[in-house]
């Protein structure tokens, strides 16, 4: 058993932190500062991105879709989106078991 710790201290820019990997499911914290962004990319497996405190909008082609606490959405794999935190946020990502965490870390230095 672990328990897993979701808040953070402090927020500065856009961090990144594996929280834990199951067989079907690789969870991951992603901490925005207020006006920080991730910049467009997009996922070669199915995602889900809850936004656990804060409030982001989240931007998918032309479309922008505002997600406050405890809001959800899921993509389908190769679809395009970004992030931009309207307040700090923290956010939980979950990634299929194909996806590669290293991938997420690698969007922050695109």
């Amino acid at each position: 058993m672990q328990i897993l710790k979701w808040g953070v201290d402090g927020f500065d820019g856009v961090l990144v932190n594996k929280m834990h990997e199951l067989d079907g499911v690789k969870e991951i914290r992603i901490s925005m500062q207020a006006g920080s962004q991730m910049k467009e990319h997009s996922a070669p497996g199915k995602i889900m991105v809850q936004v656990l405190s804060g409030e982001i909008d989240f931007s998918v082609g032309d479309e922008i879709f505002r997600l406050c606490v405890f809001d959800m959405i899921s993509l389908e794999p190769n679809v395009s989106h970004s992030l931009h935190a309207l307040k700090d946020s923290v956010i939980r990502l979950s990634l299929s078991k194909n996806d590669n965490v290293n991938r997420v870390f690698g969007v922050l230095n695109s």
